[in-house]
């Protein structure tokens, strides 16, 4: 992936705004990307993947959801492929990389011993609990928020990451800034998201436009069929990293905690993630994997991730 500036002087006063955010620490600016190779990264990413930690027997009980992934040898993952610095497909090699698929990979090292382990079974909003509850996937690494109402359904362990509802625009735009905005205008989420409800709650007169996917809603940005999409800052971040032609406004307006999907009906694997989580944050390897990913198009250090638990529903 190519390092890249994303944020130009035509955007400059946004810039200023802009942060990702964690629960309990501190933020990370996003006037330019980091400095740094690509070949760098792509060592760094390694790296960690490497150094990432092995379950003992004992950690893994007869009987449970983790010991039956350790028979099978993989880790079956529900996520995407096309979300950059959280989980993208390189087209050559056919590796994914980013945040979350670099968490998923040191699961699966953690459970089977191997970082490659993992198989990709791909989801959206409308069907990750679904396919949490019927066991067609272990776990879900998708930027998934934790909600109560999703906690019904399925577990979370973490939060592992913070983020927030932001605004993508079509580059240039200097008419919309702020949530306050969107009143009186057409603005674009996915269905199911997070975001649909709370612009009901932050922008009222706004007209929703609801589609299911995440390119479906920046096309519709570009076109002209949308004033501007809500969703996660993090993602449309990543969104803005690789097409020049949109960039995110303003601040977050909401405080959203991703977690880890996992099934409700293995409660064993709730414990045993929050624990994985616990270890990778404390050793420093939570923090060099943000570098290596979401780091390549933030300045500054690694933000302080979450604490476990503390998430209404995790």
């Amino acid at each position: 992936m190519r390092t890249r500036r994303i944020l130009t002087a035509a955007c400059a006063p946004a810039a200023l705004a802009l942060t990702l955010t964690a629960c309990g620490g501190g933020s990370a600016a996003l006037p330019a990307a980091a400095s740094g190779s690509a070949a760098a990264s792509v060592d760094s990413y390694q790296q960690v993947l490497d150094a990432a930690p092995v379950a003992s027997a004992a950690q893994i009980p007869a009987g449970s959801l983790m010991a039956a992934i350790k028979k099978r040898g993989t880790l079956v993952v529900g996520g995407t492929d096309t979300a950059a610095l959280f989980s993208l497909k390189d087209p050559i090699t056919g590796k994914l990389t980013g945040f979350d698929a670099g968490l998923a990979a040191m699961l699966a090292k953690y459970i089977t011993g191997s970082a490659s382990k993992t198989k990709l079974v791909q989801v959206d909003v409308s069907t990750r609990e679904q396919l949490l509850r019927n066991g067609a996937v272990d776990t879900v690494f998708a930027t998934y928020s934790i909600t109560p109402e999703r906690a019904k359904k399925v577990d979370f362990a973490g939060p592992y990451y913070s983020s927030g509802n932001a605004i993508l625009v079509k580059k240039g735009d200097t008419a919309i800034t702020s949530v306050k905005d969107l009143n009186g205008r057409h603005v674009c989420a996915q269905s199911g998201s997070t975001a649909v409800s709370k612009l009901k709650e932050f922008a009222p007169k706004a007209t929703v436009l609801q589609f299911e996917g995440n390119s479906q809603c920046v096309e519709a940005v570009k076109q002209g069929r949308a004033d501007a999409y809500v969703n996660d800052q993090a993602l449309l971040v990543g969104v803005q990293y690789r097409d020049s032609s949109v960039q995110v406004v303003g601040k977050p307006f909401t405080t959203d905690p991703y977690g880890i999907g996992v099934p409700k009906q293995s409660p064993e694997m709730k414990k045993f993630v929050d624990a994985w989580l616990e270890k990778i944050e404390a050793s420093g390897l939570w923090a060099k994997l943000w570098k290596a990913t979401l780091g390549t198009a933030v300045t500054g250090d690694a933000p302080k991730p979450p604490v476990i638990g503390s998430a209404e529903g995790s």
